[in-house]
């Protein structure tokens, strides 16, 4: 009696631990294939999206840093052209400005006048 039943106890345990997917018959694992390969499809789509969102987002940064990059040198051309003696010149010749006659100019001297600081001096009461 003891060697029937062991067969028929190591079946049933068998049958326990034979996962679910080998209890479906054929088109139900293919269902559940189909559904699982839809989900891998539908997040890989997802993530590609978003890559190309962040690509484009970077080069769109890029075109901005670049147009930037050129109105900094213009600005800073300008600036430089707008500093040289020789535009400063020009303007104050166009505003009607002569240089001085240093034969003409009158110098006042004030005794006991402190000299005024240098920047690398602080300033003291």
């Amino acid at each position: 009696m003891r060697a029937s039943t062991k067969p028929i106890l190591a079946a049933r345990r068998r049958r326990q631990l034979h996962p679910f997917f080998f209890r479906m018959g054929p088109v139900g694992l293919s269902i559940c294939s189909v559904l699982l390969i839809s989900l891998m499809a539908v997040l890989y789509l997802s993530q590609l999206g978003q890559a190309v969102t962040t690509n484009q987002e970077i080069q769109r940064l890029h075109r901005q840093q670049a147009t930037l990059a050129r109105e900094d040198q213009d600005l800073a051309q300008q600036i430089a052209q707008e500093q040289s003696p020789v535009y400063i010149a020009a303007r104050a010749a166009a505003m009607g400005l002569v240089p001085a006659d240093p034969k003409t100019i009158i110098v006042l001297v004030i005794p006991h006048l402190k000299p005024v600081p240098s920047d690398d001096q602080r300033l003291q009461p």
